[in-house]
Order: C-alpha cells, then sequence, then structure tokens
C-alpha cells in the first residue's frame, strides 16, 4: 500500500473541518501517521479475561504495537487478524511474527523485545528475520529517505539502542523524563518499592509534586503532548470537559493510577513510563507476549495472523456475514462521529457470529454507543457494565477512563 493512501486512511479516520477543532484534527492526523507506539497500552490480561477466547474464535484487533496480538496467541485462537490505519505499527507486528517464527529460541527472542537495546539483535535480524519480511516492512526498518539514511541510521538500530526510547511515546517519555530531572524529582524510586504503601509514598514525595510545577502545566497542555499518547482532539475535549476543564490533574490521577494501585513488581507498564524499560533482571514486570511461559504455543499459532493496513468498517464490509466473533477495538471509536459508529457496528452485528464479544476502552468514563447508536441496532448488543467496570479496575496500564465489553444477543 503506498505511503499517499496510507496518508488518506488517518486523514480520512479524524473527522475535520474549517475550525479550530478542524486544524487541529489535520495536525493530529499528520502526527498520527508515523511511528507513535513502541508498545501497546492496554493490559492484555483484562482483554482475555473479557473476550474469552476458545479453539474456534476469529478476532479482527486493532494491531497498534502488536504485543496483544502476540497475546492472544497464548489460547490458540483459529485466526486473529491485526489491522491498523497506521502502517508504521503493522511493521512492528510484521516484525515479532517473524521474529517469533524465525528466531531459534526464546532468549533470541526476549533479547530482540524486551531488551531491545544489543547489538546481538542486529545480527539476529539479518541472520534470521530480514529475508521473511515483505518488502514494505524491510524497507520500513532497513530504509527510509536519505536524511534517516544518513544522519539518523536506519530504524532497525533502535534494537541495538533501546527500543523503548523511540517512536513518539518515547520520545514523550524521554522529555517527561527530562523534566523530572529539571524539577529534581526521581519517580524511578518506585520501582524498588517492595508494598503497595511504599509506591503510594514514593508517588505523594516525587510524582505528586512534578504535575505542581509551572513547567509541566505548561507543556502537559500542548497539542503535540496528547497527540504523541494517542489521543485526537474530541476525546482530548471530553476528557477535559469531564475534569472541569484541567487534565493536568486528570495526568495526575491516572499516574496514581498507574504507579499505586498494582503491584509493581507486575506491572510492566509502570516500568515502561518511569523507566523506559522492562524488569530484565526478574523477568516479572513485562509484557504477557515476552514471557516463557506460552512461547511454544505462541510460536507454533503464529502463521493464524494476518495484517492489514485498513480502516475498520471498511475492511469488515468486505467479510461474508457471521465470520468472526471477538473484536478488539481499543480506543478507536474515540475518533468517531456517531454516523461512523452507526455505520461500524451495523457491520459487527453482521459479520458477528452469535455469542460474538466486542471490547475497547475509551479516554472518558462511559461507552459512547449509549447515546449514538441507534435503538434497533444497540438493541441488538448487551452492555456487560457490572463486568467492564470490574475489568477497568484491574487493568494495569491505568491510562484509559473505561473499559467496556458488549455482547451480541
Amino acid at each position: 500500500m503506498s505511503e499517499l493512501v496510507c496518508e488518506d486512511l488517518v486523514k480520512n479516520a479524524v473527522s475535520q473541518s474549517g475550525s479550530r477543532r478542524g486544524l487541529k484534527d489535520r495536525l493530529f492526523s499528520f502526527w498520527f501517521d508515523s511511528f507513535v507506539y513502541n508498545q501497546i497500552w492496554e493490559d492484555p490480561r483484562v482483554d482475555l479475561q473479557a473476550l474469552e477466547l476458545k479453539s474456534d474464535s476469529r478476532v479482527l484487533a486493532i494491531a497498534s504495537g502488536g504485543c496483544n496480538i502476540l497475546s492472544y496467541l497464548d489460547q490458540a485462537p483459529e485466526k486473529v487478524v491485526a489491522i491498523d490505519l497506521n502502517r508504521y505499527h503493522i511493521y512492528l507486528t510484521r516484525l515479532k511474527l517473524a521474529a517469533l517464527t524465525h528466531l531459534p529460541t526464546y532468549d533470541d527472542f526476549f533479547n530482540f523485545f524486551g531488551c531491545a537495546n544489543l547489538h546481538a539483535n542486529l545480527e539476529r535480524y539479518q541472520t534470521y528475520l530480514c529475508q521473511h519480511l515483505d518488502d514494505a516492512t524491510r524497507n520500513f526498518w532497513e530504509g527510509g529517505n536519505w536524511i534517516r539514511r544518513t544522519v539518523m541510521g536506519p530504524r532497525i538500530n533502535y534494537f541495538s539502542s533501546n527500543l523503548y526510547n523511540y517512536a513518539k511515546l518515547g520520545y514523550l517519555l524521554r522529555l517527561v523524563h527530562s523534566l523530572t530531572r529539571i524539577t529534581r524529582k526521581d519517580p524511578s524510586r518506585i520501582l524498588k518499592a517492595e508494598t503497595r504503601a511504599e509506591q503510594e509514598k514514593v508517588f505523594n514525595e516525587t510524582i505528586a509534586p512534578f504535575f505542581d510545577s509551572k513547567l509541566v502545566k505548561f507543556v502537559g497542555r500542548q497539542p503535540l503532548v496528547m497527540f504523541s499518547l494517542g489521543i485526537p482532539p474530541h476525546q482530548y475535549e471530553t476528557m477535559r470537559e469531564e475534569n472541569s476543564g484541567d487534565v493536568i490533574d486528570l495526568y495526575r490521577e491516572r499516574v496514581r493510577r498507574l504507579t499505586c494501585e498494582f503491584p509493581i513488581q507486575d506491572n510492566y507498564f509502570a516500568w515502561q513510563a518511569l523507566s523506559r524499560s522492562y524488569d530484565l533482571k526478574g523477568r516479572q514486570a513485562v509484557p504477557e507476549y515476552l514471557k516463557q511461559c506460552g512461547y511454544d504455543v505462541r510460536k507454533q499459532c503464529a502463521d493464524r495472523v494476518e495484517t492489514v493496513v485498513a480502516p475498520l468498517t471498511d475492511y469488515l464490509r468486505r467479510q461474508p456475514d457471521e465470520s468472526l466473533d471477538r473484536f478488539v477495538l481499543l480506543d478507536a471509536q474515540d475518533w468517531m462521529k456517531p454516523q461512523q459508529l452507526t455505520e461500524l457496528w451495523t457491520e459487527i452485528a453482521r459479520v458477528g457470529r452469535p455469542g460474538t464479544r466486542v471490547i475497547f476502552r475509551t479516554g472518558s468514563k462511559t461507552s459512547p454507543l449509549e447515546r449514538a447508536l441507534p435503538t434497533p441496532l444497540r438493541s441488538r448488543f448487551f452492555y456487560d457494565q457490572k463486568l467492564s467496570l470490574e475489568l477497568h479496575g484491574q487493568d494495569r496500564s491505568a491510562i484509559y477512563g473505561g473499559f467496556h465489553l458488549y455482547c451480541k444477543e
């Protein structure tokens, strides 16, 4: 797929107008048409509880960084379609699938994506992986324009200098860490905490005051900060309204949840936010797809994943009736207008088998479907609000306002 076509897909996914909001939409679509996420920020443990995958499950999931696509393979579903508007995220997903399939050992795989900072990873890429990538994916990791080739080097070098320092989110976290040094705070102290009480104490001493800095407040309110978090303008405005117009307090509260409400020894999201790395020594605070348990099953099932660059609704229109039964929409619906939501869920209702389960997250607390969908369409799905709230409370990422599960009646 050409770069111009991919750029159009992203632009068309974000509502635009001639207003100031329209200008922000266009800026977001430009910013998002790049390598944004170096890992996914949705907790796969929560996903798997809600999805209840079986051996005949056929999954359609937005890929993002590809981590959870591989995590779903633990349950050996029949098929997983990894779809994304952002071709760069698909390139990362394809690299992970190639590595899972062709790297000779679990340790090779862990070192490539868990450590992601070893020169030996470049040798692994040349020896085992590059020849198994399609041309577009290989060009992404090895090629680029002349500026990248001569000044920055190919992107595959990320894996010898810490992948998690790169992509838009990595750059944002590096900026945040620079601000912590300027404000003389060291939030990484939490990683050494042995109890939740210690985590709370360090948060109150280091992170909570960090958000009181005038410099942090100024930076935190800039559009490029929210764009680097993958938050489109409409979602950002909704989050502001729910928090009396002050996103700084919202950031503070969600970081508190991230760093205090779950044991730090197990929360790889917090490790990534605070150190831009995982628990490489104990290998406990690492993503599910990087754990040795389940590695053989994931490896055997890697060929069940199909990767697609396309809008969700357009892809679904091309699928037969009742051909899928699990849908993972991430927070994509926060981008959509009511008409777009109606079109998407009309296709989910047609393509979904009986017993279909659909999960998604929202920046705000409430599900947009309760107001957006026409009553006849809405009535075809059961909203499991109780379980949704329970699972939201278990999401170690803690960056979203809501988790939602809908089941086809």
